[in-house]
């Protein structure tokens, strides 16, 4: 008769093999628990380390035009409430956030009925744009006076110096030239400008083209003026972006024939105490547009009513010791 073989129930292991047997265990999940926090651990600083702005790197910021969609009025509001980059912290901080410059205005900013809190929004979006350009020809200006404190100059620094001249339109080759035309336009004087020409950020040209300083052109990408007359041919030039407006506004009062008391008069502001005043530049500006000496007379109006002289000494925020020390 065949015994049919059946699986034990009970093992019985002597006590020592149990206590070692426990202890491996224990030892095998203490290492998966290392195992599983190291990898938890790691998952979380790859996720930190990705969720971190990259460091802003001024230097190589490009003009290209953004696809993302236009943010709306009320979107910028709460994004520069949340990022505390707003005007009051910056008027009391001195300091200004560029990393998240905007690169077209709401449409909704016409529908702001409070003025104060529409012209709020207004310069929050144009100020690190002026101070973020303010900044390139700053950089440039440091780098230019230390190329004529030399006796000689490499070759690098001599096609540098080319480059500029023809950037600045300089004549000659003319040092001294070049230096009265490198040289930033005060930020209150730019912010009143952008604020006359666009009605704070409203009119048709900013909304548009992102012309921010109402610039002519007779041959590029523009805006007809509605009420223009019919022989005019001009056109409101358009920009892919709010910061090629600042930019081609700051070449224009920097090279322009009709601009060339205001450098002369910004070139002895810098030779008396190295601080540039608004107030007593605007002066010089009464032909960039067609009222002449009124135009001047509102965008003082403009400069004084909004504290914009508070905002000439305000510099980028930046954790760069190497930036900070630069600028």
């Amino acid at each position: 008769m065949l015994k049919t073989l059946t699986r034990p129930t009970n093992l019985i292991f002597p006590l020592s093999y149990k206590v070692g047997l426990v202890k491996l265990i224990k030892k095998s999940s203490s290492r998966y628990n290392n195992f599983f926090k190291t990898f938890i651990l790691s998952l979380v600083l790859i996720f930190v380390f990705f969720s971190l702005p990259s460091t802003f790197d001024f230097f190589s910021q490009t003009d290209k035009d953004s696809n993302t969609p236009r943010l709306s009025a009320n979107t910028k509001v709460q994004l520069f409430k949340d990022k505390k980059n707003n005007l009051k912290e910056i008027r009391k901080t001195k300091l200004v956030n560029i990393s998240n410059s905007i690169n077209r205005l709401p449409k909704q900013i016409k529908n702001i009925e409070n003025v104060k809190e529409r012209k709020k929004l207004f310069i929050e979006i144009v100020l690190p744009l002026i101070i973020e350009e303010n900044i390139k020809i700053r950089l440039d200006r440091k780098k230019l006076f230390s190329i004529l404190n030399k006796n000689n100059n490499s070759i690098i620094e001599k096609k540098w110096l080319d480059n500029k001249f023809k950037e600045y339109d300089v004549k000659d080759n003319s040092l001294s030239d070049l230096k009265i035309r490198m040289d930033e336009i005060p930020v209150s004087l730019a912010i009143a400008q952008a604020a006359n020409e666009t009605g704070w950020g409203t009119s048709r040209f900013a909304q548009e083209g992102n012309a921010l300083f109402g610039q002519w052109t007779w041959s590029g990408d523009g805006i007809r003026p509605v009420a223009a007359d019919s022989n005019s041919t001009h056109k409101v030039r358009k920009f892919k972006v709010l910061r090629a407006s600042v930019r081609a506004y700051q070449k224009n009062l920097n090279t322009h024939s009709s601009y060339f008391d205001f450098r002369k008069k910004r070139a002895i502001q810098r030779d008396n105490n190295n601080k540039l005043n608004s107030l007593e530049l605007v002066k010089y500006l009464d032909k960039y547009a067609e009222t002449g000496i009124e135009y001047t007379k509102n965008l003082k109006k403009i400069i004084q009513q909004n504290s914009l002289t508070e905002l000439d000494n305000v510099n980028i925020l930046t954790r760069s010791n190497r930036i900070r020390s630069l600028i």
